[in-house]
């Protein structure tokens, strides 16, 4: 059992081995990011990739799983606050054999909640050859020393294996009602962009469907547990949460190549993100509404018929208060001369 102690900085470890399949890639993306290189090998061929890679939400997920195995649920853990930094290194490809390791990069005291502390760590997905696919930084919360925060409770929390079983669709994605604009080019994109980009309400099947998965953590996935935990009740995943973003940008993102008069523009993968915040949970029953609005952009120097546009993202909920939010950028296609 680990404490908010028992981190110094300094120390390392790794995680066991999973391997992950095309099958497997195809299926969290069906659900979650079904943009052509995440879903068709024969359409990726033609893409900004050339070849059917993993999301880069999936690979967050996977990395989340395989954290909760090796630590989390042996530990006196009490979730993170968010993610400072994800930078998507190296594509995840059918066939890869990934690992985590996590390195403690500094630990803190809580002034405000002294029963708890914060540690931060970098968190790495590796691939068969030690090569990393993400790099992440974040803070999670541990109690301390008897605090009375104690270990999760028993039950059977890594009995599914991390591959994604959508269950029957309880809610679909709700797109908004106002049509979006054609797509554009990175030419064409205004700073100051607005966009609602739908909602979503997470019933407990689904928050539970995806955390058995990718986040087997008690208050995810058991209301008896939910409720003696800090949460007081079933809540889902933040991974969840982001990955349900990506499905509504790419719902936003059909509804405006159904309406472009001729050739849209292509997008490109994301190089990372930044500013990750969960700042309120996302309970069973909460209809979470997304937008996305661009705040930058600048040429690629690397690949000249592209261009980076550079976004801040959110989700509401149906109270009004924001739950979620990070800072995001994609490649997004130059007009033709």
């Amino acid at each position: 059992m680990s404490y908010f102690e028992d981190f110094a900085p300094g120390q390392s470890a790794r995680s066991r081995s999973l391997a992950v399949s095309q099958d497997d890639i195809v299926a969290f993306a069906s659900r979650y990011d079904a943009q052509d290189f995440h879903v068709d090998p024969e359409a990726a061929k033609t893409s900004f990739v050339g070849r059917l890679i993993g999301s880069g939400w999936h690979s967050c997920a996977l990395l989340m799983r395989l954290m909760a195995e090796d630590f989390l649920l042996d530990a006196a853990s009490m979730g993170a606050p968010g993610i400072d930094e994800v930078k998507w290194l190296r594509p995840l490809l059918p066939g890869d054999s990934v690992c985590a390791r996590r390195t403690v990069l500094e630990s803190k005291a809580s002034r405000s909640r002294p029963e708890m502390g914060l540690v931060r760590f970098r968190l790495e997905l590796l691939n068969q050859r030690d090569e990393p696919i993400l790099e992440q930084t974040n803070w999670i919360m541990f109690g301390r020393k008897g605090s009375g925060i104690g270990k999760h409770p028993a039950g059977p929390w890594l009995d599914h294996t991390p591959i994604y079983e959508c269950p029957a669709v309880e809610s679909p994605l709700e797109a908004p009602t106002e049509p979006p604009g054609p797509p554009r080019f990175f030419e064409e994109l205004s700073i100051g962009d607005s966009h609602e980009l739908g909602s979503f309400v997470f019933t407990p099947g689904e928050i539970v469907a995806f955390a058995r998965s990718f986040d087997p953590q008690p208050f995810h996935m058991d209301e008896a547990a939910a409720r003696n935990s800090s949460f007081g009740r079933l809540a889902a995943s933040g991974w969840h949460t982001a990955a349900v973003w990506m499905a509504c940008m790419v719902q936003h993102r059909r509804r405006q190549l159904a309406i472009a008069p001729e050739r849209p523009a292509r997008l490109g993968p994301s190089p990372g993100f930044r500013n990750l915040r969960w700042t309120k949970p996302v309970f069973a029953g909460d209809r979470i509404t997304y937008r996305s609005k661009v705040v930058d952009k600048r040429e690629s120097a690397s690949r000249p018929q592209w261009g980076l546009f550079f976004h801040r993202n959110s989700g509401t909920n149906q109270y009004g208060e924001e739950v979620f939010s990070f800072d995001g950028c994609v490649f997004v296609e130059r007009k033709p001369a």
